[in-house]
């Protein structure tokens, strides 16, 4: 049973969103991907969000670009939570994006990421589920120090070369 539902309103997003779905794998995370649009399904849409939680879902990734409607809607339907992922849009740059999914009425929250922020997505939506789950908070945790690993050997490669530190 999938614990993520990563939602997006076109298969342009999928550059984007697939990036969310690379590291749910990484941290063994069982997804479902869709395109859906709220704008022109919103019978669909509708019922994909209000059946989300009895599929088993425990949170939404949803992208979204211009209006970006679909994670607010999201998040106004299903009970647990939505991370907004604002895609870049040609007119203004994926701001207008940004804008309309961080900016929730109250009572209606949405976690939001960078514009095209699909990984941070997948990162955000494991540290939720490692609230509850052990196993997925272990592969977090190695998860930095691979990124930490990653950081020391550009340092080293910088200091290789002839990069020396100084303080001024």
């Amino acid at each position: 049973m999938a614990k993520v539902g990563i939602v997006m309103g076109s298969d342009s997003d999928l550059a984007v969103m697939s990036k969310a779905a690379e590291m749910l794998e990484k941290f063994g995370i069982s997804y479902e991907m869709t395109v859906i649009s709220a704008h022109r399904m919103p019978d669909i849409f509708f019922e994909y969000a209000k059946s989300a939680e009895e599929k088993g879902f425990q949170v939404i990734i949803a992208g979204a670009g211009g209006a970006a409607h679909l994670p607010g809607m999201a998040a106004a339907i299903f009970p647990l939570p939505v991370i907004g992922v604002p895609i870049h849009t040609k007119a203004l740059g994926g701001v207008d994006s940004l804008y309309s999914i961080v900016q929730m009425p109250s009572g209606i929250p949405v976690a939001t990421v960078a514009i095209d922020g699909g990984a941070n997505a997948g990162i955000l939506a494991a540290k939720i589920l490692a609230t509850s789950d052990a196993s997925i908070l272990e592969k977090l945790k190695a998860y930095k120090e691979e990124l930490k690993a990653g950081v020391v050997a550009k340092k080293e490669k910088l200091e290789r070369v002839g990069y020396r530190e100084y303080n001024s």
